[in-house]
């Protein structure tokens, strides 16, 4: 087929399909790339774990929920952008998509300019917001430094990352996120080990990758490869674009503040203990999440999909491509916890070394694992609510996991049961979370005239 056709074949895909063939080829790569995120992710602990100071690992503990504030600007962006323009695609809107995707860019390099900015001059005082200790404050410091000095190449990486999805191109989307964090871990032990620069080198190795997944986006679309647009020209205020994509973007971008801002609380409740299950805690973190963002990942892949067949009115094909989405992340994610359960020990001795946070390490992530097998059931439905518009019910929902049940449940359980009540919280909030999106989900699809599973 010539280059048009190229084009349009994720969308015949969206379109015709068999439903398996369809949620596999959207979803794998898109999972893939999240598991690329996390070995990135595990990159940074086990090298930064490689010094033998545990100081260290608190201070990348301190700083990522910051990390995760700049990840969720581009989810304002990436995920508001993709559910759009996936409804607009199905609709046979092409030049309004194209619109969406040229505001997300310019929103996307504005925005990073504005809040890098921001975070770079009141950054002591976000620090100690933070929790940091004289120990840990100015590691934590140089980290956050060197990450936000690049923050529209950040924000870029995940709102196109994202994006490229809805008009069907879901390996390419892949690549460009892997690209930037193969290069970030390949660069990992270079500046962290071998330049003996530590957590700045981590940072350093951050910065490299986003700018390369940058501007493999930018040169995809450059290229001719896409129905969308970056260009200057096809951005437009009018016709609702931005409070089309914030509609929807905003509310995914609330659960990762909430996911900071509780993760901030955590590790404040857990350093007035003591560094080493801060420590700990950050490891049994990084190991939830080889469940966490392959269903993430799952859940992503599959909203452009279901968001085309809404635009496109093809209800049938929307209530079976979520029937078996639902069912194969529910196996997926009972599959994934057993096997993190079962190499629980070694997993958590890849990172820390310290005997004290070794032990911290592996009970905390026993407790969190009890409910990451509700994961994939959890990340598919709140897909559906973001695909579908249902902007109100995804707000409520992003809320409510990491803010309104796991707050209260925080200090509840501290109270009752002391430091493994802080990591109690979380399962206590996954389930509550996962009955109330079963019931939102339920109630949005009725009104859309969708049978629910």
């Amino acid at each position: 087929m010539g280059q048009k056709g190229n084009k349009t074949d994720g969308l015949e895909i969206f379109h015709s399909a068999p439903v398996p063939e369809a949620v596999i080829k959207n979803a794998v790569p898109s999972m893939a790339a999240m598991l690329m995120v996390l070995v990135y992710n595990l990159a940074d602990t086990f090298f930064i774990g490689q010094t033998h100071d545990a100081l260290q690992m608190s201070a990348v503990s301190l700083a990522t929920p910051a990390f995760l504030l700049l990840m969720s600007l581009g989810q304002v962006f990436g995920i508001g952008g993709m559910s759009v323009i996936a409804r607009a695609m199905g609709e046979g809107r092409q030049d309004y998509a194209r619109q969406v995707c040229a505001f997300c860019m310019w929103a996307c390099i504005v925005t990073g300019v504005v809040s890098g900015g921001a975070v770079l001059f009141f950054m002591d005082d976000l620090l100690h917001w933070l929790g940091a200790s004289p120990d840990t404050f100015d590691m934590a410091r140089s980290y956050l430094a060197i990450v936000f000095s690049g923050c529209p190449l950040g924000l870029i990486s995940v709102c196109y990352g994202n994006i490229i999805r809805a008009e069907g191109q879901a390996n390419m989307a892949m690549a460009g996120q892997v690209i930037g964090n193969a290069l970030n871990i390949i660069l990992d032990p270079v500046f962290i080990l071998y330049l003996d620069m530590n957590v700045a080198g981590a940072a350093i190795a951050t910065l490299i990758g986003n700018f390369v997944a940058a501007a493999y986006y930018v040169g995809y679309f450059l290229c001719g490869k896409s129905l969308l647009s970056i260009h200057p020209r096809d951005v437009s205020l009018r016709n609702g674009i931005p409070a089309a994509v914030f509609s929807i973007g905003v509310p995914a971008a609330l659960g990762s503040v909430c996911m900071s801002f509780s993760q901030i609380v955590a590790n404040a409740r857990l350093a007035a203990y003591n560094d080493m299950a801060l420590a700990g805690y950050g490891v049994a973190a990084k190991v939830n999440m080889v469940t966490s963002v392959v269903c993430i990942g799952l859940g992503q892949g599959v909203q452009p999909l279901l968001g085309y067949c809404l635009g496109a009115r093809l209800k049938d094909r929307f209530r079976r491509i979520l029937r078996f989405s639902f069912v194969s992340g529910l196996l997926l994610s009972i599959v994934l916890t057993a096997l993190c359960y079962v190499f629980t020990g070694p997993l958590v001795r890849v990172f820390i070394t310290d005997p004290d946070a070794f032990g911290y390490g592996t009970t905390f992530v026993r407790i969190m694992l009890t409910t990451s097998c509700l994961f994939g059931a959890y990340y598919v439905l709140l897909s559906t609510l973001q695909a579908v518009d249902a902007a109100t019910e995804a707000l409520v929902l992003n809320l409510s996991r990491q803010g309104f049940i796991f707050l209260p449940a925080l200090f509840l359980l501290e109270h009752l049961i002391g430091i493994t009540g802080i990591v109690w919280a979380q399962p206590a909030a996954d389930l509550l979370s996962l009955l109330l999106a079963a019931v939102l989900a339920a109630h949005r699809l009725r009104k859309l005239e969708i049978e629910f599973l």
